[in-house]
């Protein structure tokens, strides 16, 4: 029987949304007669966790539904074990960037992805925590539907059950490696915050996170969809594309993914920096595999820690991150949109050595941008005032800190790039106790 993995990585109370992806989990196993396992992995801290376990404990029991809620202690244990297995240099440091002590969303991801392996899975369907379903007639809409009924195909087959396909008759043959939506709702608040006080000071930071070189209409249609995603319209019915999905049409609360793909290449495990994790969404498109873009959008809401000063400041400092690492990916992106398929082996699988050598080269790029960019932050932040000038002070204590933190980031990425295979088959191999 197949199995898949929908994971739920969380650090923060979420008990709805734990039965609501317990609910999209049953549909599946219901409707697709898969072997679901819902993967919740959680850093939360123990008042919290003892709550998630009263969640996970009270859930209805479904055949072909298994649950595994594990806590930071099982999460390092198993991946100590896979790391001393695999003989890799380095375990520790290893074992830091697929658990850190700070907040990584390519390294929760990167965990939701060994642990698939080890309990067999094809694929990895990822939700978030601050995120709830769409409904149609009463009933939720489950992303999964989309997800396994196209996820694995060959396009070529997949097209005959989309609404539409956009996708070159050469890539018919591959199977289809992402299925994805995006979320309607409310934007990143912080964001829509800046967008309010000044449009202007909005277009300078945000025009931050776009490659150099665009031609203005094009930078400008950017950052006017910038963190919007899907816009607020609610689902009245499917409409389902076959393509090579664009990055910025999905959002990772609302992805699945082939374990062809993340068993080649993981996520980079940068701390504190948002859209890291976002990285292989470039490296499918980029490689021209197939992919579905489906409009069963998620619900996306702010728990009220990201509407408090500690929470504002935490997403600043992401944020921040983000954009100093721009340089950084948008070099390795080029290098992968110049690559294309080449970026394929023989039998069709992401070539781990050359998306490790784009990142190690990416290294060398002059710092001096990086602190150009947060001279840009600087300066439109102070000219937004109040707590925005409050970031600015916070940014500024850390200046050097975080341009050299970014390259680091870096560095780091390619090391696990090279290790991972050797993680992946042994998690494979030693199965999940």
């Amino acid at each position: 029987m197949r199995r898949v993995c929908l994971t739920l990585p969380t650090h923060r109370a979420c008990p709805g949304t734990i039965r609501a992806v317990a609910e999209e989990a049953a549909h599946g196993a219901r409707h697709f007669g898969v072997e679901v396992h819902l993967l919740i992995l959680d850093s939360s801290a123990p008042p919290v966790l003892a709550e998630h376990r009263r969640t996970v404990a009270a859930l209805p029991r479904v055949p072909g539904v298994t649950v595994h809620h594990l806590d930071e202690a099982a999460q390092r244990s198993f991946l100590r074990e896979t790391i001393v297995r695999s003989g890799a240099p380095e375990p520790e440091r290893l074992l830091g960037l697929m658990l850190p002590s700070r907040v990584s969303y390519g390294a929760c991801t990167n965990r939701a992805f060994l642990f698939a392996e080890a309990l067999g899975c094809a694929s990895t369907h990822r939700r978030d925590s601050d995120s709830r379903y769409q409904h149609l007639d009463g009933e939720p809409v489950f992303p999964l539907h989309h997800e396994l009924t196209a996820l694995g195909r060959p396009a070529a087959e997949v097209a005959g059950l989309v609404s539409r396909s956009r996708l070159d008759p050469a890539s018919a043959h591959r199977p289809v490696a992402l299925v994805g939506g995006s979320f309607v709702g409310e934007m990143s608040v912080d964001v829509e915050e800046i967008h309010r006080l000044d449009p202007l000071v909005y277009e300078d930071v945000i025009g931050l996170s776009v490659p150099d070189g665009h031609p203005e209409i094009w930078r400008g249609n950017l950052i006017a969809e910038a963190f919007r995603g899907a816009g607020t319209a609610a689902f009245t019915g499917d409409l389902t594309t076959l393509t090579t999905v664009s990055p910025t049409r999905v959002d990772m609360c609302n992805i699945a993914l082939a374990r062809e793909v993340y068993g080649r290449v993981p996520l980079p495990p940068a701390t504190d920096t948002i859209g890291s994790d976002y990285f292989l969404l470039h490296l499918v498109h980029d490689a021209l595999l197939p992919g579905v873009l489906h409009n069963r959008h998620i619900v996306n809401f702010h728990t009220d820690e990201r509407r408090s000063d500690s929470g504002f400041l935490a997403y600043q400092l992401r944020f921040a991150k983000f954009l100093l690492s721009a340089p950084h990916l948008h070099s390795v992106y080029a290098g992968t949109r110049a690559a294309g398929d080449s970026l394929l082996d023989t039998g069709g699988g992401l070539r781990a050595s050359a998306v490790a050598a784009l990142v190690r080269e990416s290294t060398r790029l002059d710092p001096l941008e990086s602190a150009e960019r947060l001279d840009v932050v600087d300066r439109s932040y102070r000219k937004l005032g109040g707590r925005y000038a409050e970031a600015a002070d916070f940014l500024a204590a850390r200046r050097e800190r975080l341009v050299d933190e970014v390259r680091e980031d870096m560095a780091e990425f390619a090391l696990l790039i090279d290790s991972w295979a050797d993680l992946v088959h042994e998690a494979a191999s030693g199965g999940v106790a």
